[in-house]
């Protein structure tokens, strides 16, 4: 028996990643999961591997900032499966850049991705919980949204904020409908996005034990381990795809059933260590 038997989940940015780490443990955990990105090779390539697997899973594109996008899947979903019993936005964009060297297009394109995504995610999401009669909600923020920038930037931080306090305000709207609202707040994860920003060598940042650099790739995670080692407490100094993806899993199951509003941090210690 599956801990997610019986449900119904979309989740977006699913095409790689902790999306894609998310999707695969849901399928084996007996979800039925529709895949969203804006990569349709990766995507379909990701839902066939799951089908190949014995798990239940179809593609659909999804750019998350389009309203009509969102309708679209939603309808799909409950056409295809009758039912939205979880939601996981998880699709995000990065960018180092501080305030000063942020432009308006890259705050507008990170914002829309990060922050508006999530919000017309549950806009288009909750009405369908609401005639289930419950529904878990799982927004992916960062720990950026908890500490000062360290290399995260000013665009990213701040659309990670919105993810965080609109977690809450959702959470509290909606109790009332048993629809559960609850943030995932990973710390440096192994990803294709996190391998474009880490380095191998300290930036120019002269704060204790700061090693973030934008210009050096961490092509493996060894690389990065020793690049996060003194950041994180916890040794490999930085999560897999597949924590996140079990953090998503634990709140989107009924073991969870009575949280909601929540900030559930998946950063190897990194917080406390700051």
């Amino acid at each position: 028996m599956g801990r997610l038997d019986d449900k119904v989940a979309i989740i977006t940015g699913a095409a790689s990643g902790m999306g894609l780490a998310g999707a695969q443990i849901f399928a084996r955990e007996g979800a039925s999961v529709v895949l969203t990105d804006v990569v349709e090779d990766k995507l379909n390539k990701a839902v066939a591997d799951i089908k190949e697997n014995g798990g239940t899973a179809a593609a659909m594109k999804l750019d998350v900032a389009d309203p009509a996008g969102w309708k679209d899947v939603v309808d799909q979903t409950v056409k295809l499966y009758g039912k939205i019993n979880i939601l996981v936005n998880n699709a995000g964009t990065h960018n180092s850049a501080g305030i000063l060297d942020t432009d308006l297009e890259t705050w507008n394109k990170v914002m829309n991705i990060d922050s508006t995504g999530v919000w017309l995610g549950m806009k288009a999401v909750i009405p369908i919980m609401q005639k289930n009669g419950d529904g878990s909600i799982v927004n992916t923020s960062s720990i950026g949204a908890l500490v000062g920038g360290n290399g995260n930037g000013a665009a990213y931080s701040a659309a990670k904020g919105a993810v965080r306090s609109i977690t809450k305000f959702a959470a509290q709207e909606f109790g009332k409908d048993s629809i559960r609202v609850n943030s995932v707040h990973p710390g440096v994860t192994f990803t294709s996005m996190t391998k474009k920003f880490f380095g191998t060598q300290k930036s120019n940042d002269d704060r204790p034990g700061m090693t973030f650099t934008k210009s050096v790739g961490a092509s493996t995670k060894e690389e990065m381990s020793k690049v996060q080692k003194g950041n994180a407490v916890l040794p490999p100094y930085v999560a897999d795809a597949s924590d996140i993806g079990y953090a998503y899993l634990y709140l989107a199951s009924d073991e969870s059933k009575f949280v909601t509003g929540e900030e559930l941090i998946v950063d190897g210690g990194y917080i406390i260590n700051s």
